[in-house]
């Protein structure tokens, strides 16, 4: 039976790391976590999610970034979007009849992966 959701991850292009931290740790503000060094040499990084949970970026040869799938985020929504905002990021809300009662937003990351920001309910 599951308890909790460890880690979710999503992937990059060879070389983009620093792009990837500039927005999941500069923008957002997530802790980088060291990975171990057997899978830090494969690139990538990993980031503590605030509330809990993980975010690990997968360096992938032949890239395509995921338009649809995505990971989906319980945050302070007006403050993320507006870190986003300010850094350039696109902003788009959903439709509110979409899911009555709950705020959110979608964007990409520095690679163009698509992610999803919820308000609480």
């Amino acid at each position: 039976m599951v308890s909790v959701i460890d880690h979710v991850q999503v992937s990059c292009p060879p070389g983009s790391e620093d792009a990837v931290r500039g927005f999941y740790g500069g923008v957002l503000g997530w802790q980088e976590l060291p990975k171990p060094p057997l899978l830090a040499a494969r690139g990538g990084c990993w980031f503590q999610v605030p509330g809990g949970g993980e975010l690990h970026v997968g360096v992938e040869a032949d890239f395509r970034p995921a338009r649809k799938a995505h990971p989906a985020f319980v945050v302070d929504i007006d403050v993320v979007a507006d870190a986003l905002t300010a850094a350039g990021s696109p902003v788009r809300w959903a439709d509110p009849a979409e899911i009555p009662g709950r705020r959110r937003f979608h964007t990409a990351d520095a690679v163009g992966n698509r992610l999803e920001f919820l308000a609480a309910p």
